[in-house]
Formats: C-alpha cells, sequence, structure tokens
C-alpha cells in the first residue's frame, strides 16, 4: 500500500490555439455525421441560454462574410423574462459573431450542434478610455476572455472543472422530487428507474459533447444527483458547463421529469450548487509561501479572493433564494469568510493540499442560478489582483476540528476571521458597489447594468406566496 502524499489526477493548461479551423471543412464533417441545424446561443446577464436556431447551409454562408454574425437585439442583454431591465432600450442592434473554437455537437438534441461567440457593437464606438472599438461591455463571455488575456500575459493561467448539482422532479405543480434517497446510496439508482436511465444518458451525452466526465452519483436531498466534469481553461469551461446544465435540462424533458438547479428546493435538506474548482498556474517557479502546501502565487490569490469575496457573492449567488442554501451546518461554504484544508464548511476549501500537482480550490459560494463566465471572472479577477500586487495571507488554514460557526469569537480572531459572508440578496449587491478592486475587474457600466437586470429578475421571480417563488423558481432554473 502506498504511503505517498502525491495523488490526484494531474491537469495542466493546454497549448495556445492555433489559427481558426477551416470553416468549410468543420461543416461538411458535421454534415458527414448527421448535423443540419446550428444553434448560435449565448447565455445572458440572467445565467438564462438563448439561441437562434440557424440551417447548416445558411450558418456557412454567414461564416464566408467578411464579418461573420448575426443581429440582436441590444434589449438581449437587459432581459428578465419580458421586462426590459432600466438602463436598457429597444432600440439598436449588435452583432453577435460566434466562436468556431466552441462548436460542438448537441448530444441531446438529433441533429444539432451549439455554437457559443461574443457580443459586438455594428460600428466601432469609443469606450470608457477613449478608444474605438466595437467591443460590448456587457458582454459576459468577451469579459472573461479579457481578464484572462490579461492574466496570461503576466504568466498566470487558470483550470477551471465544476460539480454541477441539481434535482429531478417528477412535477413542479406540486414539487415533487423523483424520489427521496440518501448521499451516495445505492438505492438511488435502481436498475430500470427513470433516474437510473436519465442519469446514464446525461453521462453519455456529457462524452458525445467532448466534456470529460469525471463521476455521478447520488446526493442527499430528494431527487438530487451530482455529475463531475474535468478541468479545462476558464473560457472553455465556462462553454462546457453551458453545454452541461442544456445537457441536464434536455435529457430530464425527454424522460418526463424535470431538472433544477434551484439552489435549495428543500429546507430541511441541502441545498444544490455549482462547486468551482480552480488551479492556479505560473509560468515561472512560484516561491513558497509562508503558509504550508501553497506556493506564494497560490496564497496571493487565496488571499485577494477572500478579501473580496462578499462582493464577489453578488455574481455567484445572484439571487434571494441563493441565501437560503448559504447556511452554516449543511456543508454549503458556511457564513464566515474563511478557507480550510478538506473543511466543506468553509466557502473556500483547499483540496489535495499536500500534492502540488492536482491542488485546487473548491469555491463552495456558488450556485447553479449564477453565469458561469460572470461567475469565473468575478472569482478569478478577484484573485488574480491579489497575484499582481503580492498579497500576503493572513487568514489561517480552518482545517481543524470545528468549522467556523462552530468557534468561540476569540477561536475565529486566532485565525484572521473577522468576516461575515453577505447574509442576504442585498447585502451581497451593496458589497459590489462598494468593492472598486471588482468594479475595475468588470467596468462601471458592466456592474450598473448588471445590478439593473439582477434585480428585475429577482423580482420577476417573486410569486404570490413562497410556494409559488418556489414552483417559479424550478421551472426557470
Amino acid at each position: 500500500m502506498s504511503t505517498t502524499t502525491t495523488y490526484g489526477v494531474t491537469y495542466h493548461p493546454t497549448a495556445p490555439k492555433q489559427s481558426p479551423p477551416n470553416v468549410e471543412q468543420v461543416i461538411k464533417a458535421l454534415k458527414a455525421n448527421g448535423i443540419k441545424f446550428i444553434r448560435v446561443q449565448w447565455c445572458d446577464l440572467t445565467n438564462t441560454t438563448r439561441y437562434r436556431v440557424l440551417a447548416i447551409d445558411y450558418f456557412l454562408k454567414i461564416m464566408q462574410t467578411p464579418r461573420p454574425a448575426i443581429s440582436l437585439t441590444k434589449a438581449s442583454l437587459g432581459l428578465a423574462f419580458i421586462t426590459l431591465a432600466p438602463g436598457f432600450s429597444p432600440i439598436g442592434e449588435y452583432l453577435y459573431v460566434p466562436d468556431i473554437y466552441s462548436l460542438r455537437r448537441a448530444p441531446y438534441a438529433p441533429g444539432h450542434a451549439t455554437v457559443m461567440g461574443w457580443f459586438e457593437e455594428k460600428i466601432p464606438l469609443p469606450d470608457a478610455t477613449g478608444t474605438v472599438s466595437v467591443a460590448v461591455p456587457l458582454c459576459p463571455r468577451a469579459t472573461l476572455e479579457r481578464l484572462l488575456a490579461e492574466s496570461k500575459k503576466a504568466g498566470i493561467e487558470f483550470l477551471v472543472g465544476f460539480e454541477t448539482e441539481f434535482i429531478l422532479l417528477r412535477s413542479t405543480d406540486p414539487i415533487s422530487a423523483v424520489n427521496d434517497h440518501g448521499w451516495s446510496v445505492a438505492a438511488a439508482l435502481g436498475s430500470g428507474t427513470v433516474e437510473s436511465k436519465v442519469l446514464e444518458e446525461i453521462a453519455d451525452c456529457l462524452q458525445d459533447a467532448g466534456i470529460e466526465l469525471q463521476m455521478y452519483h447520488a446526493e442527499a436531498a430528494p431527487g438530487q444527483f451530482e455529475v463531475v466534469t474535468g478541468p479545462l481553461s476558464p473560457l472553455e469551461a465556462a462553454d462546457a458547463l453551458v453545454t452541461t446544465r442544456e445537457i441536464l435540462y434536455n435529457v430530464a424533458s425527454k424522460h418526463g421529469l424535470r431538472a433544477t438547479l434551484a439552489p435549495r428546493v428543500y429546507n430541511d435538506n441541502c441545498g444544490s450548487a455549482a462547486h468551482t474548482h480552480i488551479s492556479v498556474h505560473s509560468t515561472e517557479p512560484a516561491p513558497a509561501s509562508n503558509t504550508e502546501n501553497l506556493n506564494a502565487v497560490e496564497a496571493s490569490f487565496l488571499a485577494s479572493l477572500l478579501g473580496h469575496l462578499p462582493a464577489v457573492t453578488a455574481f455567484t449567488l445572484p439571487l434571494p433564494a441563493s441565501y437560503s442554501r448559504m447556511v452554516d451546518g449543511v456543508w454549503s461554504g458556511g457564513t464566515y469568510v474563511c478557507w480550510g484544508t478538506d473543511n466543506r464548511e468553509a466557502p473556500v476549501r483547499l483540496c489535495n493540499a499536500t500534492s502540488p500537482a492536482s491542488r485546487n480550490f473548491e469555491i463552495k459560494s456558488v450556485d447553479g442560478t449564477a453565469n458561469p463566465y460572470l461567475a469565473l471572472t468575478a472569482l478569478l479577477g478577484a484573485g488574480f489582483a491579489g497575484i499582481k500586487e503580492g498579497k500576503v495571507l493572513e487568514v489561517k488554514d480552518c482545517g481543524g476540528g470545528a468549522s467556523a460557526a462552530d468557534m468561540g469569537e476569540d477561536a475565529r480572531q486566532a485565525l484572521g476571521i473577522t468576516t461575515r459572508m453577505p447574509l442576504s440578496h442585498a447585502l451581497a449587491r451593496e458589497a459590489l458597489v462598494r468593492d472598486e478592486t471588482l468594479t475595475n475587474v468588470f467596468g462601471e457600466e458592466f456592474v450598473a447594468g448588471y445590478l439593473s437586470v439582477n434585480e428585475a429578475m429577482a423580482k420577476g421571480l417573486v410569486g404570490k406566496d413562497e410556494e409559488d417563488t418556489m414552483r417559479r423558481l424550478v421551472q426557470y432554473y
């Protein structure tokens, strides 16, 4: 039996992309595999995936034009249900430019493939600095890509993997789970049951879509399951998560079920999260830090992430419903800003601590209602700011026998745990407004637009009573 402290699968940032693939050859290969339609899709500020279905031959014609794109109303990024948030207008159009690198089959929809892209202005306009550009400050995908370009220039890259928790419902009115089981119990996936068929088909679809499936298993709440997908570069990881969620929704629908990412359907049981695993990679060897099991780059990233975590939650826990999950004692990360080795009651858990090649941070304060591009921009942007300034990690490892919530005030102070997480949607929004670093990461125009749409979405989910509000939530997310 091995006693080595090195364990876990090792992943590395991928090599830079080469020149774009030949579009004609890509389309020819897709058609040979029975693809007839391309879903040109985007994920908006409310984490709603929207798409236009293009005939594949028309998509090819578009991609052969001098500026390949489709036109979308500028209201696209300001919608919450059918409400246009304050500050947005129905006047004007963006171009939406497909990213051919993101093209992949949609195994849940025979004959279809999907592609992500970027929003651009039709005519170059001056930005906040006076530079003339076609960039759209409110484009979630471009915002993440811009941050990644900056970090890469500084010699810092990231890998991101996700654990996606969801609940399978037989009905949403009334809300009824597909079964009632416990964590990882065999009976949750009995042979021949609809839930076992759904999970296996989800697993097949993920792999057919080119996404690495690591595992799936039953979670603790009624009808709750989890799929774990492998790490990718952040932009690819966000694209893959959009696809993962579409697979969950569509496969469940095919079998007469509803998959929901709602943060907490049952208040007497565990909630559903989008646990986000982040590893930090430097092109130059990183020196040691004063914290055991972290190099200096990792320690600075963590220090800054913790410092900005209250504001980050405005993106990672974006709805009032998110805060019913983020409580102490239910393995959701708890309500104190801290970190801990293998501590599931800390918002940041250090995983594989003694194995540098597979070491990563698990961010538990993320749920499935969050737009993945915005969540990653917030998390990585907050941490990267600390790397740039060489921030020193002062919060100590909360990896002992007690969670921060179970400690006395003196014990928390001794570990440097002095800040609570926002305990409500309103407090998270206020933290974002006060956070200059995150405002600089996203830009003032983006923050203002996001807060407007976010508020409209929160209002749109409110029903006539708690039961009706939950019904709306599980039907939408």
